[in-house]
């Protein structure tokens, strides 16, 4: 009873932690939380997998945090508006959590990296078209790494119940 147990609450924070990366809330370090759980519990999956998902979290959440800068320096943007970009996806978050909690932390993300690369690009005397292409490249790169974090977040589910599945069968 207690390994179906300990099964259906990693399961559950993997699901959720896969939920919340898509998101881009820290699913990572959910299904790291469930690994931790389940390592004190049974050994598994081990500390090298405990190592490597907590390197994992700690790359995608720096690279989430660095993509709108990349991407607008990917689209021939400013450095000041890369930066703004950083911030403006920041402080959407914040200000999209305070207004309509979780959905509105990714959308005031997506919003907020794009119009302050945007005004950026402006404020240097970009035309619209211009600014606005550059400011794409904050949108898409945010969406890209929260795909490669839904992704990731996946494998480590799928590499933790399989391990904590086998474990089970081992005994």
């Amino acid at each position: 009873m207690e390994t179906l147990l300990l099964f259906i609450l990693t399961a559950l924070l993997c699901g959720i932690g896969l939920l919340l990366s898509a998101l881009s809330l820290s699913g990572t370090w959910l299904v790291l939380l469930a690994a931790l759980i389940t390592q004190f519990s049974t050994g598994v999956p081990g500390l090298w997998a405990l190592i490597l998902f907590a390197l994992l979290c700690v790359a995608t959440e720096t690279l989430e945090a660095l993509a709108g800068f990349f991407g607008v320096q990917k689209r021939g943007g400013s450095k000041l508006a890369g930066l703004a970009a950083l911030l403006g996806g920041l402080l959407g978050a914040v200000i999209g959590s305070a207004i309509f909690p979780i959905l509105g932390t990714f959308m005031g993300m997506l919003l907020g990296s794009f119009a302050l690369a945007y005004v950026a690009e402006k404020m240097l005397e970009k035309n619209h078209t211009e600014a606005a292409h550059i400011a794409r490249g904050a949108l898409w790169a945010r969406l890209g790494v929260i795909l490669l974090k839904v992704v990731l977040t996946a494998a480590m589910s799928l590499w933790l119940l399989i391990d904590l599945l086998r474990g089970f069968y081992n005994r």
